[in-house]
C-alpha cells in the first residue's frame, strides 16, 4: 500500500501541532515547514530550540526550514488585502506561505498540506469568507486540509480519495480553546507558543518602526530589518534615524551591522551606549544624535558628554571627537519611534 505523504505548515503554536497529531493518527506520514522570514523572533540556528522545533521533535517529524526574504519584505510594505491591528498583514503572509508549500508537494512527494487553522478564531485571516479566499489565490482549492475544523468545512481531496476519515477530523468553530487545551494534555504536548508569538510585526511597539521605515524609507532593505530588533529607535528627520544599543550587546551588534555611509556615535572614556545614524543626515542631526546618546550616560566627569563619530566608507573609517549635552527628556520622547 503506497505510504501517504503530507506537508505541515508547522509554527510552532498548538494548534498546527494538533492539525498534524489528527492526521498522523490515520497513518499518514508528515513532514514540518516552518516559515523563517525577517520579521520572526528566531535565527536559523535557534528554530532547533523554539516552540517549532520542539513541537517537531514532540510529534516525531522532520521540520525542514524555509526561509523568505526579499519576496516577503515586498509583501510587508505593500500588502494587497492589508493589515491586522498593527503591522501584520496576515492574509497576504498566509497566501504567499501556502503558495511556496504548494511549490515544495513534489519536491518531497506529499499529495496535500496540512494547516493549523480553525474558521473564527482568528478575526483578519480565518474567517469563512478569508479561508476561500486563501485556497482561491493560492491556487491550491482541495490540496489544503484543515484537521480542527474540517467537518464544517467542504470536503478536500485527502478527505475524497480516502488518505483521511473526515469523521475522525473535527469541526472546530469560533475562538474558544477549551477543546485544544484537553486534546493538548491527551497528546503530552507541551512548549507550544501563543497564537502569533513568534511574529514580531504583530507587536505594536515594532509594527510602528516598521510603519515609520514605509512611510519615511520606502526602499528600505532587509539590513533595515535587522536593525529593526534591536535598541531604542528616534527619528531625528524625515531622512535619518537613529538606532540606540541598549546594552554590550546590542551595542556590539549594532556596531556589526554598520554601512558605508552610517555614522557610529560612541562614548568615550565614559560607560554609555552606541548610536548609528542611517540615512540622509546633517551635522544638526548628528548633534541631535549625540545629545541623545548623552542622555543615558548616567555617569561622566564633565557636564559635556564626550563622543566620538566613526563614519563608515567604502575605503574604510573616518573618525572625529565631540561633546555632547545631554538632551531634555520631552524632546527625547517626541523622537523617539
Amino acid at each position: 500500500m503506497e505510504k501517504i505523504r503530507a506537508l505541515a505548515l508547522v509554527s510552532g503554536g498548538l494548534d498546527s501541532a494538533l492539525a498534524v497529531k489528527l492526521v498522523q493518527e490515520q497513518g499518514i506520514e508528515v513532514v514540518g515547514i516552518f516559515f523563517l522570514d525577517p520579521f520572526s523572533k528566531y535565527e536559523r540556528e535557534s528554530v532547533p530550540n523554539s516552540p517549532a522545533g520542539k513541537i517537531a521533535r514532540q510529534l516525531g517529524i522532520e521540520l525542514v526550514i524555509v526561509e523568505q526574504g526579499e519576496e516577503f519584505l515586498e509583501m510587508v510594505k505593500n500588502p494587497r488585502y492589508g493589515y491586522g491591528r498593527s503591522a501584520n498583514p496576515c492574509i497576504d503572509c498566509r497566501i504567499l506561505r501556502l503558495k511556496r508549500a504548494g511549490e515544495m508537494l513534489k519536491e518531497l512527494s506529499a499529495k496535500f498540506i496540512i494547516t493549523g487553522e480553525v474558521v473564527g478564531q482568528r478575526p483578519m485571516s480565518q474567517r469563512r469568507e478569508i479561508i476561500k479566499l486563501i485556497d482561491k489565490e493560492t491556487g491550491l482549492g482541495k490540496i489544503i486540509l484543515r484537521p480542527l475544523s474540517a467537518r464544517i468545512l467542504n470536503p478536500t481531496l485527502a478527505e475524497e480519495k480516502g488518505w483521511v476519515d473526515r469523521e475522525k477530523l473535527l469541526g472546530l468553530i469560533g475562538r474558544s480553546r477549551k477543546l485544544q487545551f484537553h486534546l493538548a494534555e491527551k497528546y503530552g504536548l507541551k512548549d507550544f507558543s501563543s497564537p502569533a508569538g513568534g511574529c514580531l510585526l504583530t507587536e505594536e511597539g515594532f509594527g510602528r518602526k516598521v510603519f515609520d521605515l514605509i512611510h519615511h524609507q520606502p526602499d528600505f532593505a532587509l539590513d533595515d530589518v535587522r536593525l529593526l530588533r534591536l535598541g531604542r529607535h528616534f527619528r531625528l528627520s524625515p531622512q535619518a534615524k537613529l538606532v540606540v544599543g541598549k546594552n554590550d550587546r546590542e551595542n556590539k551588534k549594532i556596531i556589526s551591522l554598520a554601512l558605508p555611509g552610517d555614522v557610529l556615535i560612541h562614548t568615550d572614556g565614559v560607560p554609555g551606549p552606541t548610536g548609528l545614524v542611517r540615512g540622509k543626515f546633517t551635522e544638526q542631526d548628528l548633534k541631535l544624535a549625540q545629545e541623545i546618546l548623552a542622555y543615558y550616560v548616567h555617569k561622566s566627569p564633565t557636564p559635556q558628554v564626550p563622543m566620538i563619530l566613526v563614519e563608515k566608507t567604502e575605503q574604510g573609517e573616518k573618525t572625529r571627537s565631540s561633546l555632547a549635552d545631554k538632551i531634555d527628556r520631552q524632546i527625547l520622547e517626541e523622537k523617539r519611534i
